[in-house]
């Protein structure tokens, strides 16, 4: 009852206001209904990649994170301040630097606990090698979700979507994956000038690893209408030189980032590549491995640093 009548007092009080105020003051209802819907979005019950139901009752105010891309997307929701710790690999965005560092392949357990989070983002494609340390943090009464390891898109608004539920940032999780969606599209429509498509060799590393179908490079490659030349093969693969010179691609495209001074140059000067296509034109170009690799919210700006080098009479204008 008592709960009853402050409500009833509350709506009173709110249409004095509106009375007094006249339409100036709208806003106010609305700001606090969305308010009561934020708050009363918890408990909530997220099943992870490993088909765990972890239950947060409340919103977290102190997160880690294990892995660079669950970082990137956490920042990317705005949680600069619930964020404790990250892992020794994260580099991006520049506020992640300032952040408690708790490991790399291996977690540092008491470094994670002493920041006592209300809930850990692991990652599916290292969480079965630190099962056990994981399993210590559950011990410890710390929530641990296990992010799906994204190989494309829609894999990449799964994951967004579950840590934008777990830690109350629904609104800012759907309006990133619309904004990607919205930059994909306009690539893809302006693909549609492509009047023929160009076949691409995506070089990873200088022991010829480079990228197959169910993978984010071949996916962007797909939608700027640029042949795969390693498309018929499964994720990532390794090719031996003669039969990466036989596929004599128009465009090489390296991934080494700041692993190799300068990969143009290397690449040119292989003999055996001479009468390859794209070694002939010099078209050898570098890009940023996290763009083009990293499930999170720049996967939209790794399509297009693609789509410059491959196709710059159309992308580059």
């Amino acid at each position: 009852m008592k709960r009853g009548l402050q409500l009833f007092l509350s709506i009173l009080i709110v249409i004095g206001l509106l009375a007094a105020c006249g339409n100036t003051d709208q806003a106010e209802p609305n700001e606090g209904e969305e308010t009561k819907q934020t708050e009363s979005a918890f408990p909530v019950t997220i099943t992870d990649a490993f088909d765990h139901e972890i239950t947060l009752e409340e919103k977290p105010e102190r997160v880690v994170s294990l892995i660079p891309s669950n970082t990137e997307t956490l920042f990317a929701l705005g949680l600069n301040e619930e964020i404790v710790g990250v892992s020794e690999f994260d580099n991006y965005p520049e506020e992640a630097a300032d952040k408690e560092k708790v490991g790399g392949m291996e977690l540092n357990l008491e470094k994670i606990i002493s920041l006592e989070p209300d809930v850990v983002f692991a990652h599916e494609s290292d969480a079965h090698n630190s099962e056990e340390g994981l399993d210590q943090l559950r011990d410890a009464n710390i929530a641990v979700i296990v992010v799906n390891d994204a190989s494309s898109f829609e894999d990449t608004y799964t994951s967004i979507r579950m840590m934008a539920k777990a830690t109350g940032t629904t609104e800012y999780g759907n309006e990133m994956i619309d904004t990607i969606k919205t930059k994909v599209a306009d690539i893809e429509e302006k693909a549609k000038e492509i009047k023929e498509e160009v076949k691409v060799w995506v070089e990873v590393d200088q022991d010829l690893y480079t990228t197959g179908k169910n993978t984010f490079i071949d996916e962007m490659l797909t939608i700027i209408r640029a042949e795969n030349v390693a498309g018929d093969q499964e994720g990532w693969v390794q090719f031996t030189e003669e039969d990466a010179v036989n596929l004599n691609p128009d465009v090489i495209v390296t991934t080494y980032g700041d692993y190799v001074e300068n990969p143009k140059a290397d690449i040119l000067a292989r003999e055996a590549w001479q009468d390859v296509a794209a070694v002939k034109n010099e078209r050898v170009y570098d890009v940023h491995p996290d763009l083009v690799s990293r499930p999170g919210p720049r996967l939209a700006e790794g399509i297009e640093e693609l789509a410059k080098v491959i196709y710059p009479d159309v992308f580059g204008k």
